[in-house]
């Protein structure tokens, strides 16, 4: 079994005190003063025609559309508050929803602002459209930049996420910023914001400013000097399982380095064609100061080319991030509750964990006795320190297992005592909604059930 003695370990993080109707609320109070400035410098001095209404509605959408754009960069720039509070999947949910509002609102606003102008001029929306894009500064630029968006919102959507590689999804997506940055400068010269209220203008560029500060700080930034400071290479590779491998990297003073077990990197390795795109893959044992190992299953998508990657590789990584550690545990018996890849952040928090004997449970969901992960790892530390685990094998349509294998009556058989639990589940989203209904309906309070998603990521 692989050393995962800890050394050194950073004490865990205090839980945060920042709390999801906090970050509604600094939200909804930036949109009434954005509305409020719009009020206050005649936005509604001229609602009396259809057009001018309509205009109105134009300007309103815009700036809600391009607030909810700043926002969307806010909640991805890698915080550490809001990572400690809710965790970077939490966060891209979040950023999902808050990208498809933003989009309605921009396209609204096209949509608005042409046929009011086209009312107060008097013309044809066909003609309006053309003396918007040739006759006003940098209204064809932000036409361009909503139409890089509108690009983007169409492949993040679940059906096309489905069609689309990863790595396409990945480079269309960096085209947002783009997007946001050619809006921006026909919101600095044709917006009424900027034209009609100094207030007004100094407070977007203090919202722009300050995004474009965190992106830097905290998303440019720490991939750089963690670069520097620890020079990651690969060391070793261990095939695990048919399409899994282990990779084992190391660097200087990674003693220092804060990392928890249950936690992730955004991992670039320095080989072939696909160095660019970062990839979230939590590190698979309790970090011990010499070396950390993160373990990758063949997907079929850009995951294949990193089974060949050899030692001596250049690694960059960008964390760690993630909530989904031994910080969250608040009862003494703990149940883990892993599907197949799954088990890589709760292979590294039985480690970190170490409750006394029998207060742990581990259940491992696999189609196969092939696809288990660690298994003589597994069974080795379990026995040593007299937890229990179950191994759950074989797929929902054969006679192995039930039709649902870890539904409400399984997990009582194997853990009677599961209400009075803390539990951790990781793997596809269906096991998790699967599992999470399950330990509800068992009356796990929802507080004690811990899970991260990556499938946003």
């Amino acid at each position: 079994m692989a050393d995962s003695v800890a050394v050194r370990r950073p004490p865990l993080p205090k839980p945060s005190a920042i709390r999801a109707g906090d970050v509604f609320v600094v939200v909804l109070v930036n949109a009434f003063v954005i509305v409020g400035m719009w009020v206050r410098h005649g936005g509604m001095a001229d609602l009396t025609t259809p057009g001018t209404i309509s205009t109105a509605a134009g300007q309103l959408t815009a700036l809600l559309g391009t607030y909810l754009a700043l926002v969307q960069l806010v909640l991805m720039a890698r915080s550490p508050w809001l990572d400690q509070a809710f965790g970077i999947p939490r966060l891209a949910i979040w950023h999902r929803w808050v990208g498809f509002a933003c989009l309605w609102l921009l396209v609204a606003h096209a949509v608005f602002t042409t046929i009011g102008y086209a009312l107060v001029d008097g013309i044809s929306i066909t003609d309006e459209i053309g003396a918007l894009l040739t006759q006003y500064p940098f209204v064809l630029m932000a036409t361009v930049g909503l139409a890089l968006l509108v690009l983007v919102g169409i492949t993040s959507m679940r059906i096309a996420l489905r069609r689309v590689s990863y790595e396409t999804w990945y480079y269309l997506h960096l085209y947002a910023y783009l997007g946001i940055a050619l809006g921006f400068a026909h919101q600095l010269v044709v917006g009424t914001d900027f034209i009609d209220d100094p207030i007004a203008t100094v407070y977007w560029i203090g919202l722009y400013a300050a995004t474009a500060a965190l992106l830097v700080v905290f998303r440019f930034g720490p991939p750089v000097r963690l670069a520097f400071r620890h020079r990651m290479q690969v060391a070793r590779v261990v095939t695990e399982a048919p399409g899994v491998v282990s990779i084992y990297v190391t660097g200087r003073d990674l003693d220092r380095l804060p990392v928890r077990a249950g936690q992730f990197f955004l991992w670039r390795f320095l080989a072939g064609d696909g160095w660019w795109r970062p990839h979230p893959f939590s590190v698979s044992a309790a970090p011990n100061g010499k070396w950390l190992r993160l373990t990758v299953k063949d997907r079929g998508d850009d995951t294949r080319w990193i089974q060949d990657i050899t030692s001596g590789t250049r690694v960059l990584a960008e964390g760690p991030y993630g909530a989904f550690t031994a910080a969250l545990r608040t009862r003494r018996r703990v149940l883990l509750i892993a599907g197949g890849i799954g088990i890589t952040p709760l292979r590294a928090l039985i480690d970190e964990m170490a409750p006394p004997r029998g207060w742990l449970t581990l259940i491992y969901r696999a189609r196969r006795w092939e696809d288990v992960v660690f298994r003589d790892e597994i069974d080795e530390l379990m026995k040593a320190r007299g937890w229990t685990v179950h191994y759950v094998i074989g797929r929902r349509d054969r006679r192995e297992v039930a039709r649902e294998p870890l539904d409400a009556a399984h997990l009582r058989r194997l853990v009677p005592d599961v209400a009075k639990r803390d539990v951790f589940v990781s793997g596809p989203d269906s096991m998790i909604d699967a599992v999470r209904a399950a330990l509800r309906e068992l009356d796990v309070p929802a507080r004690h059930i811990h899970s991260e998603r990556f499938s946003l990521l």
